[in-house]
């Protein structure tokens, strides 16, 4: 008798088994459509990205004046810190009326926040939390994308710095842009004709959901530790941007009818309010992020955040292709490998691939630059096949100690060791570099 599946169940074997899908060609590509609201639906059921999200609100909290201070006293330099003003209202105007109070009271921050009154202590804790605070959000885009290495320290203060630093200016920029043809003679001849007006008088208010679209695509396409493609970014970019300026209407209006909320929280009520959007904003952000990741490999739609465990058989298959391309690389004095591109080539994801390298890395058999190449650890005729079977095979921080109270059947013991013997056979006289020239 057939166990009935769970309804769960029943609707993964419809979006992604082509034998239960129905013959209809429009219908199955609806359903291929549907995959992906379905997999951001379970992705955040499962609480991975809610709780990287609430890690982030804490972080914002943390780091909002400063980050603002940051790139106000990047413009300021170019004077035009003052159009930093209304950015941060219109991040916070879902709130309500007290938007207007709460940007004012980070701008009053700011002012406070200037290098000479900071000194160079509070001016490098300063430089501190805008490093961390990116680094933070890096380390929740590479989770979306399944990206295990993050950027070197190098990369991280150069890459960090510079995207505080184009980042403000970009947003001011395009914003004087909008403002700038607004004032055009010509523009003001269209709004006075219709329907030239309505479409330029809609623009206008569209603008900034215009701007924070292009600002997600850009940070979906360089934030993550890996090459993210242009139109994987946009999707996600526009996805984000459209939830976003939907649901910032939709707590604008819920905030407005709250009255019983601002009765009991009286005055902590503004505080509560902004938590509340600024923990939305990121889910969304975060929402963007994995979309983008699952535009670029739609394979992984159905595992989505599922923990990827290799067994043993497919990290030591890993671990030769792995040293196998930075050997022959590094013999023929190629462009060196990165662990991105290796997981791009091997077909897996980055997290899963950054253990296997891991382990190679502690047995000293390959090293990872500054700029994250990868290189070998030692000459390629000194690197025996046997350990580097050895090195994924083993846990040797545990090993030992384990092996030394494992109470195992002598029986079993007796197998294992033959196999071991083995295999060592079998690999103790061949090196890396045997393996990379064999065949030229």
């Amino acid at each position: 008798m057939d166990v009935p599946l769970h309804p769960v169940k029943r609707l993964e074997k419809l979006l992604f088994e082509p034998e239960h899908q129905p013959p209809v060609p429009l219908l199955r590509r609806v359903l291929s459509v549907l995959r992906y609201p379905y997999a951001l639906l379970r992705d955040l059921w499962n609480g991975d990205l809610n709780l990287r999200a609430m890690g982030l609100v804490y972080t914002t909290l943390l780091s909002v004046v400063p980050l603002v201070a940051f790139g106000f006293a990047v413009l300021k330099g170019l004077g035009i810190h003052r159009e930093l003003e209304p950015v941060i209202y219109e991040f916070l105007r879902p709130v309500g009326d007290e938007a207007q109070d709460i940007t004012g009271q980070i701008m009053e921050f700011v002012e406070r926040s200037r290098g000479g009154v900071l000194g160079s202590l509070g001016l490098g804790f300063l430089l501190y939390t805008v490093i961390s605070t990116v680094q933070k959000v890096e380390e929740s885009f590479n989770f979306a994308w399944h990206v295990g290495q993050p950027r070197s320290l190098v990369r991280r203060v150069s890459e960090y710095l510079s995207l505080m630093v184009v980042g403000p200016v970009f947003v001011v920029i395009v914003l004087g842009l909008f403002g700038a043809i607004a004032d055009l003679r010509f523009a003001q001849w269209l709004q006075s004709h219709e329907p030239f007006g309505t479409v330029l008088r809609t623009l206008g208010r569209t603008a900034p959901y215009l701007v924070v679209t292009a600002v997600f695509s850009l940070l979906y396409m360089f934030v993550p530790n890996t090459r993210v493609h242009a139109k994987a970014a946009v999707v996600g970019g526009v996805t984000a941007g459209f939830l976003w300026a939907a649901s910032g209407a939709a707590f604008t209006q819920i905030v407005v009818a709250s009255t019983r909320m601002v009765a009991i929280y009286a005055g902590f009520a503004i505080f509560l309010v902004t938590l509340i959007w600024v923990y939305l904003s990121w889910i969304i952000l975060l929402v963007g992020a994995q979309l983008s990741f699952y535009v670029q490999n739609p394979r992984y739609l159905r595992a989505g955040q599922a923990h990827i465990r290799l067994t043993s058989r497919l990290r030591e298959r890993l671990a030769l292709s792995l040293m196998y391309l930075v050997g022959k690389a590094f013999l023929g004095g190629g462009t060196p490998w990165t662990l991105t591109r290796l997981a791009e080539k091997l077909d897996v994801p980055s997290s899963a691939l950054y253990s296997v390298g891991e382990s190679l890395e502690k047995a000293g058999l390959l090293l990872v630059t500054e700029d994250e190449h990868l290189v070998p650890g030692r000459a390629l005729d000194q690197i025996g096949v046997h350990a580097i079977l050895t090195a994924v095979r083993d846990e040797q921080q545990y090993e030992s100690w384990l092996l030394a109270r494992a109470r195992t059947e002598p029986d079993a013991d007796a197998i294992a060791d033959a196999v071991e013997a083995a295999i060592r056979e079998r690999t103790s006289d061949e090196s890396l570099n045997d393996l990379v020239t064999r065949g030229v």
